[in-house]
């Protein structure tokens, strides 16, 4: 199955397509490779075009983030939304024998990959960073594809997921404002520009809704 395929199976019928995943051999290098790498490009190239190329506007005063810093931006945006991935796959399989599933770090790491669809492909939202917020509304549908892919991947009884996937999801949330922080750090704004003005805020407030992203 190639990459647009696997993700519009996974995003459109993911109880059909879980136990698909969970048969086919893979390791980490391969999902990476051929999948989380790949996607993780998306949110990465995406806010760079919007916060760099096109600009954060409100009531008629636009701000663009200088190359270099969206270039930064970029580059660490994409290291650390690999990182967390990873990291998620680790802290789902050390959970597993919480919610009486079975430790598997591959059916972790999968369960962890295929999960992020949702949050990779909305990421295309930041190419206008005040369309941004949308792709993080479509992050939320992770939440489900985690929920239906916790019971196949980490064997875990059904009535166990809903437990499991809060405590994943804390994690997530977790690591998701550290991420927003680190990358708002790269990232000037109007305010710390010296230029706070109500419309700057909003412009700033719209950036972080970015970062964040």
């Amino acid at each position: 199955m190639n990459l647009v395929e696997r993700v519009q199976s996974i995003l459109l019928k993911p109880k059909a397509t879980w136990p698909v995943i969970d048969a086919e051999p893979a390791d980490p290098a391969s999902l990476y490779r051929n999948y989380v790498m790949i996607l993780a490009l998306i949110p990465a190239v995406a806010s760079f075009i919007g916060l760099s190329l096109i600009g954060v506007g409100a009531f008629g005063i636009s701000f663009r983030v200088p190359i270099v810093s969206g270039l930064a931006h970029m580059v660490v945006g994409y290291v650390l939304s690999l990182v967390m991935v990873f990291v998620l796959a680790l802290i789902i399989d050390a959970m597993a024998p919480t919610f009486e599933g079975t430790r598997s770090q591959i059916g972790a790491l999968k369960l962890s990959a295929y999960a992020s669809t949702a949050a990779f492909v909305g990421g295309v939202f930041s190419l206008l960073p005040s369309l941004s917020i949308i792709g993080a509304l479509a992050a939320l549908y992770g939440i489900y594809l985690l929920y239906t892919g916790l019971p196949v991947l980490m064997r875990c009884p059904p009535d166990k997921a809903v437990p499991y996937t809060a405590v994943v999801v804390v994690c997530a949330i977790v690591g998701g404002c550290i991420i927003g922080w680190v990358l708002a750090l790269l990232t000037p704004s109007p305010m710390r520009l010296g230029t706070a003005s109500p419309a700057a805020a909003v412009a700033a407030l719209q950036q972080l809704v970015a970062a964040n992203a």
